[in-house]
This record gives C-alpha cells, structure tokens and sequence, in this order.
C-alpha cells in the first residue's frame, strides 16, 4: 500500500524501509493512555502539534510523511481520540482517519429552552455555554437556518445525542437543527398549511403544550384547549408564556405578573406569543398538529400530573374551587 508514493517520501529524505520501521512500531515512551482532541476544522500542522506536545510522537518529521505518503494529512476527522502506548504511528492515523472517537451522551430534554440548554451543554464540557447561547440567539445565524425568527428557540430537537467532543459550535447546533427537520416532515408541513398556521406556528404551540402537559395522554386535549381559543378569539392565558417572558424568573408568579404586559403574557394580549418558549419534542408538535376533537376551552390542574378539562367558565370555576382552593 506504500509503494506507489514511497518516492516522494524518499526525495523529501526519508528513506521507505525507515518510514516502513517508523509506520509499525508501538510508541515509545508513553506510559499511560493518551486522550486527544481534534476540534472540527483544525489544520493537519496543528494536529501533528498537538500529538507532539502530549509525547504521542516523537519523530513529526516521519510522521507528517506517513500521513502524506497515505493521503491522510487532509482526512482526518475531529473528535476525541484514546492513543495508548501499543500503538504504531500507523494505527493511530487510520483511527483518526476513521472517526473512531470517544462519544459521550448528551440528554436534551423536552420543553427546555435554549439557556437550559445552554447550562447541559456547558457542564457536559463538549462546548462553552456562553458560545452556544451566543450562537442559538443569533438572528443572523437563525435565518440561515431558513428560520423567520431572532433565535433558534424551538428548533433546537430535544433527545439523546451521542456526540464527540471538538465539534466546534457552528457543526453542534447543525445536529440538533437538522435533528428538528429530519422530525418536522414534509407531511407536516402541509398540515400546518392546511390549518392555516405557520410552521413557526404549530412549533410556538407545540413548545406550550409540552409546558402545560404533565400526564402524556393529555397532549392532544390541552392542544384542543388552545386550539379552541383561538377560533373563538379568546387570550390562551397560558401561564408558562408569561413566565418565559420574565427575566430571571424567581419560580413565584404573582397576580402583578399576570396583570404586566409583554409580548409573551397571553393573559394580557391575544393569539400565539411571537415564538416558542422552549424546545417541542416530537409528541408536542404531533399534538399541536392534531388535537384532539373537543369542545373544551379550560383547564385546571388536579396536583397530579393531571388536568380537569371544562367546557363552560362556570364548570371550570367550579374545578377551580375544588382543586386549587
């Protein structure tokens, strides 16, 4: 496999049975297994740097004309990447070259917005938080993503990612995005269309739900609830919206707030707020697509995970009185 460019590594003077020698001996030296990260872009030089700086090689010279004369100096891969001490120098350029790195999990959850997001992704150590809040609220960057809003709030997909380390900021969030339309199908986009709701919409929506649902099953109930609201032209009165809208919300919402005006405070203005609160998971957007058939236009929590669901002001007043008071 060497020998179709074993001249050009003889005229840059190395020798083909040295290089041969150099390409299938262990490392010497190292006494212990060695992680190293290759970030997402990074340069060939910087890499042979790197390797050299933690004692992974000691001869770059022979090094940088083993990957050259393999045509590996331009394939390398980014990730994390275990090099233990039996190693050759040919082992570790196919492992970097294949993308056999370490992958850690990573747990988003439903309805989390961006700056929860922001604070998992931080202590996860596969990225800054201040550089993935920075991006996830950059207009600019949410257009490219063909997304008519200010920040990527409700496009980020929750799940459990099984990601590599040294992603770089811009490839991370291109995951997670593309994660969302590979869930919002074509199909449902002709539904949003149908429904008269902007995708924007059904994902404002959907990221509601998921705040307001704590039994599965009641999904598509609420989302008949808000959807039933809005035909008839009644506020949604949602309380997550208007705590959403609160900067460094103390977890006390009081009758003052409801009464505040903002834009995300549905007790005091009309329709959909102007974007998500969170991140839907699939679920959420299902129902926020198809709710269910009802006639129900309020809610109250039992203290259970689940919800009384009125069709009158006087029933729901009357559930009110019986759970909340």
């Amino acid at each position: 496999m060497l020998l179709p460019a074993l001249v050009a590594a003889v005229a840059g003077g190395v020798g083909a049975y040295t290089l041969y020698r150099y390409a299938h001996r262990p490392i010497e030296g190292l006494a212990a297994t060695v992680m190293v990260t290759v970030p997402y872009g990074q340069s060939f030089g910087k890499t042979l740097a790197r390797l050299e700086s933690v004692g992974v090689v000691r001869s770059p010279r022979l090094f940088e004309a083993l990957a050259r004369v393999r045509g590996y100096d331009k394939k390398i891969k980014a990730g994390e990447y275990s090099i233990s001490a039996d190693m050759t120098p040919a082992d570790i350029l196919e492992m970097m070259v294949s993308g056999k790195v370490r992958l850690y999990t990573l747990t988003l959850p439903e309805g989390y917005n961006i700056a929860q997001f922001a604070d998992i992704i931080g202590n996860s150590g596969l990225l800054p938080r201040a550089e993935f809040l920075q991006a996830a609220t950059d207009a600019e960057l949410t257009r490219e993503y063909g997304i008519a809003a200010d920040t990527l709030e409700g496009y980020l997909y929750p799940d459990s990612y099984r990601l590599p380390n040294g992603l770089g900021t811009r490839h991370f969030i291109d995951i997670l995005v593309g994660r969302f339309w590979t869930v919002f199908t074509p199909e449902w986009e002709k539904r949003a269309q149908e429904m008269n709701m902007t995708v924007h919409q059904i994902v404002t929506m959907a990221s509601i739900i998921e705040k307001e649902t704590g039994a599965p099953s009641e999904r598509k109930l609420i989302s008949s609830v808000f959807h039933n609201r809005l035909k008839r032209s009644m506020r949604l009165q949602a309380d997550p919206t208007v705590i959403y809208g609160i900067p460094d919300f103390n977890g006390n919402l009081t009758r003052k707030d409801l009464q505040t005006p903002s834009p995300y405070n549905t007790y005091t203005m009309g329709g959909l707020p102007p974007g998500p609160i969170g991140n839907p998971g699939n679920e959420a957007l299902e129902a926020a697509l198809y709710p269910a058939e009802s006639r129900y236009l309020f809610f109250v929590s039992r203290n259970d995970g689940t919800h009384h669901f009125s069709v009158t002001l006087k029933e729901h007043n009357m559930a009110v009185q019986k759970y909340q008071k």
